[in-house]
């Protein structure tokens, strides 16, 4: 059963903002990711497993090491994923 809270809309409403943000993708992930930690924390959305595993092959796409360029194929990953998680969220 989905979270209907308003801290639930609003968790889904913030991480939808940083998805459809200009600049960087792989910075918009990271701060969207955020957005998605606090609100499981905080009980205002439940992670579902889909939506953990999501997140799992996400905080992948994101990983760089020091000094290594953001983008290209993790960008493109970070873009995608950050879609089916928002479809996912509607059932968190």
């Amino acid at each position: 059963m989905p979270s209907i809270s308003p801290a639930a809309e609003t968790a889904r409403a913030e991480f939808r903002s940083h998805m459809d943000a200009t600049g960087h993708v792989v910075d918009n992930a990271r701060l969207a990711v955020a957005v998605l930690e606090r609100a499981f924390t905080g009980g205002a959305l439940v992670e579902t497993p889909v939506i953990g595993a999501m997140l799992a092959d996400l905080r992948v796409a994101l990983d760089q090491d020091e000094g290594e360029k953001l983008g290209g194929k993790s960008a493109e990953a970070a873009r995608l994923i950050m879609r089916a998680i928002s479809r996912e969220l509607d059932a968190a």
